[in-house]
């Protein structure tokens, strides 16, 4: 356990960021399951607009630097092809 009183707030703050974190990341996962659970029904329509939930979601947690930014592309390229390839 920390002595220092700098280090105690630091342990406190990173906490709550972890917490933070996790939260947004659950967020996103939620949203990509949505999107994938809408392609294997074979429901286009509700496939994109998971799809754009999906999108803001990850563009979030990207913008508060929980995911990298070629991560974020990555997983929203696979998704955006995953939809399309269901409704061509």
């Amino acid at each position: 356990m920390a002595n220092i009183k700098s280090a105690k707030k630091r342990i406190l703050v990173i906490e709550k960021k972890t917490l933070r974190n996790k939260m947004i990341k659950s967020q996103v996962k939620t949203a990509v399951k949505k999107v994938l659970s809408a392609i294997e029904a074979k429901d286009a329509a509700a496939a994109k607009e998971s799809l754009t939930a999906a999108i803001s979601a990850i563009d979030k947690a990207k913008s508060k630097g929980i995911f990298h930014k070629n991560n974020a592309a990555r997983k929203i390229s696979r998704l955006t092809k995953a939809v399309n390839k269901l409704t061509a």
